[in-house]
């Protein structure tokens, strides 16, 4: 059984169906008490950080998912669910007041994606569409020189795969990074708080076969949970 959080922002009807076509059986619930107990979680990504934080913490889901964590269940955070799992967020932050504090299961604060590259070409922000995710190792001439992608979440898929990206902010990059995408900057586009505790910055639900197969991935390691 998956648990996917539902703070209260928006459809979580695609990843449902997502994972139930992975064989999952899955419940969608705002009960901070089953998160608490759940094996496998899912937090997606719809939203603004700061207004997705202040919900969870409101209702308990904050300290359920940290819970749940701290026991193995198995996680992935989606797009802003990613960027939850970092100690806070610039997204919602009040002029002059503090960031939003988010899950801190990674280290770091969320910001905002660049308009402008290091070269100074333009860039459109939000970033959407497809894109490439590559292992966090030194660039080769050829993708086909790239090691393995260097976690089970992603087992079964090449170096250099595309997903669909849709956000405005990026995640700080680190020893959590497990993949990386670039836009303007290059960033994070999946990271690993743990043994089973994992985040994407694109949303595989909206990937094609490269997102069935780290869904599929994820049903995995909820099994083993």
């Amino acid at each position: 059984m998956i648990t996917i959080v539902d703070y209260h922002k928006g459809n979580l009807m695609s990843v449902e169906r997502g994972l139930a076509a992975q064989g999952a059986a899955v419940r969608v619930t705002d009960d901070a008490a089953v998160i608490a107990r759940a094996s496998a979680v899912v937090l997606p990504g719809v939203g603004a950080f700061g207004d997705a934080a202040a919900t969870m913490a409101r209702l308990g889901q904050m300290e359920a998912v940290r819970e749940a964590v701290g026991r193995g269940a198995a996680f992935l955070g989606i797009c802003l669910g990613m960027h939850l799992m970092f100690e806070a967020g610039e997204e919602g932050a009040p002029d002059g007041g503090p960031n939003p504090q988010g899950l801190g299961l990674i280290p770091g604060v969320v910001r905002r994606l660049p308009r402008q590259g290091a070269d100074g070409a333009s860039f459109k922000v939000p970033h959407v569409g497809w894109n490439s995710v590559v292992p966090p190792v030194p660039p080769e001439p050829d993708l086909r020189d790239f090691p393995l992608m260097p976690s089970p979440l992603l087992d079964g898929i090449a170096p250099g795969e595309y997903f669909y990206f849709t956000h405005s902010y990026v995640a700080p990059d680190g020893p959590a990074t497990i993949g990386l995408t670039t836009h303007s900057v290059t960033f994070p586009s999946a990271v690993a708080a743990s043994g089973r505790a994992f985040g994407v910055q694109f949303h595989p639900e909206k990937s094609s076969d490269a997102g069935a197969q780290l869904l599929r991935n994820f049903v995995t390691l909820a099994e083993e949970a």
